[in-house]
């Protein structure tokens, strides 16, 4: 299997992952449970999780317990450095660091945010895959899950669905 990065993220219909202060709160109050939007089937691809120190940071406000202790797990940051108990603290050209992953055997690497992040990997054209699902709630304002960058990117629709109240939307990126 060839390793893919995949942005596999929940959006509000009027386009923002958080809440302007990081909050998700709104997105806690989802009815369908995680397997119900393939969730369960994604994550068993992941072998490497990839998230901005910021989103890692966060997740205490998701769960009690770390949620990847069983994948390999790195967070983009400039001011941390070496590891903690569940990631590894990286500061370098996300290309670079890409490029050596996908070189090592393994499964897919999840590019779970934040947006920042997303758009240092979009300009280096480091995402092979979108997983979005779409909140039907509009909270206004908050942190765009894509910010401005210098690319455009070509997609190719793999899948619609409907999970509960979530539209979930699935493309491939064209190279």
């Amino acid at each position: 299997m060839q390793r893919k990065v995949i942005a596999y993220i929940a959006m509000s219909l009027d386009g923002y992952i958080s809440r302007e202060d990081g909050s998700i709160d709104w997105l806690l109050k989802l009815s369908p449970e995680p397997e119900e939007y393939g969730y369960d089937e994604f994550i068993r691809t992941v072998d490497t999780v990839i998230m901005g120190r910021a989103t890692y940071d966060q997740l205490p406000e998701l769960s009690d317990t770390f949620p990847y202790a069983d994948k390999d797990c790195y967070a983009f940051s400039r001011t941390r450095s070496g590891r903690d108990e569940h990631v590894r603290y990286v500061n370098e050209d996300p290309g670079v660091f890409v490029k050596r992953l996908k070189n090592k055997p393994g499964g897919h690497i999840w590019l779970v945010g934040g947006a920042e992040l997303i758009r240092d990997f979009i300009e280096a054209d480091l995402i092979d895959e979108w997983i979005i699902g779409v909140v039907p709630i509009l909270i206004g304002r908050g942190i765009p899950l894509f910010y401005p960058n210098n690319r455009e990117t070509g997609l190719k629709l793999v899948s619609l669905s409907a999970a509960g109240e979530l539209a979930m939307l699935h493309y491939e990126v064209i190279r």
